[in-house]
């Protein structure tokens, strides 16, 4: 197996993709957060002192994508075609469940761009209710599928 992320010295470079042809991407990534019902609860009606707490938190993870190559090394600065972020209350769970779908035309994936945004999401959610709840946890941030490039499409087999 060739390292393609090491130079011929054995020392880290990212990989050149400029003769890679240019194809539709998207990446779907999800993750949680887990609180106490109380936060939620809170979340739910709107009573968290720093605002609304989901919308916020949409707006950072559309932001964490646009600069995953500010923060993982290795990744390319992508320009993307779109973002979303969906949320799912679930009072079992006592939390939020968090999804990112990110996409573009290019020359590399956005499994990065997706899954950044949901850690970004999370951490924003942590952030804004840390003042009453500081043992959320945040948990099980994977990516479900990807379609577009060279190693075709990828769908998880289990969730879990």
């Amino acid at each position: 197996m060739e390292f393609t992320h090491f130079n011929e010295n054995g020392k880290a470079k990212m990989v050149e993709v400029g003769e890679k042809s240019d194809t539709n991407r998207v990446a779907v990534a999800r993750g949680s957060i887990k609180m106490n019902k109380s936060t939620l609860d809170m979340i739910k009606e709107g009573q968290m002192k720093k605002g609304d707490v989901l919308a916020v938190a949409q707006v950072a993870g559309i932001m964490g994508a646009k600069k995953t190559s500010d923060i993982i090394p290795m990744c390319h600065n992508i320009f993307l075609t779109g973002a979303d972020i969906r949320f799912e209350i679930d009072d079992v769970y006592s939390g939020i469940h968090i999804e990112a779908e990110v996409k573009t035309i290019g020359k590399t994936g956005v499994e990065m761009e997706a899954l950044t945004a949901v850690s970004t999401v999370a951490l924003t959610i942590y952030d804004m209710c840390k003042a009453v709840d500081k043992d959320m946890v945040i948990e099980n941030i994977r990516l479900i599928k990807k379609s577009g490039g060279k190693s075709g499409d990828y769908m998880r087999k289990e969730e879990f």
